[in-house]
């Protein structure tokens, strides 16, 4: 699922300041179902980001998604990541697949909540010597 890259920083930061733009698009939102899927791209795009500053590239296979989320809990050292990006990715494709499924304004506030944080999680990550 994963093959062995050297990424440049330069790459790296592309891929983290995608997730970023996310967030920022996140903050303006109010539908429930649109902070959703803003969540979930960020959990993907922060997935990816964090692989790549550990020199893993992901094959677009099936279940690539959920080998990502594991990846990044693991690289993180954060079970919770693994729980809640697995239950939105099952209710993504549910979603997808069988007709939609409604997103309460409670849902939506924890998975931005989760999101802010998993940002500041990321940005120590990524950035480790970055003064403040």
């Amino acid at each position: 699922m994963f093959e062995n890259f050297l990424f440049s920083e330069a790459q790296i930061d592309r891929y983290y300041k995608a997730a970023c733009r996310d967030f920022k698009m996140l903050k303006k939102s109010l539908e429930p179902e649109i902070i959703f899927f803003l969540c979930y791209n960020i959990i993907i795009k922060i997935s990816i980001a964090i692989c790549a500053k550990n020199g893993l590239r992901v094959k677009s296979r099936t279940g690539h998604h959920i080998e990502l989320i594991g990846k990044l809990s693991a690289f993180l050292n954060d079970k919770e990541i693994e729980l809640v990006a697995g239950k939105m990715r099952i209710k993504r494709n549910k979603d997808l697949y069988e007709g939609g499924v409604p997103i309460s304004e409670k849902e939506a506030q924890y998975y931005h909540k989760f999101c802010s944080e998993l940002i500041k999680q990321a940005d120590d990550y990524i950035n480790p010597n970055k003064l403040i």
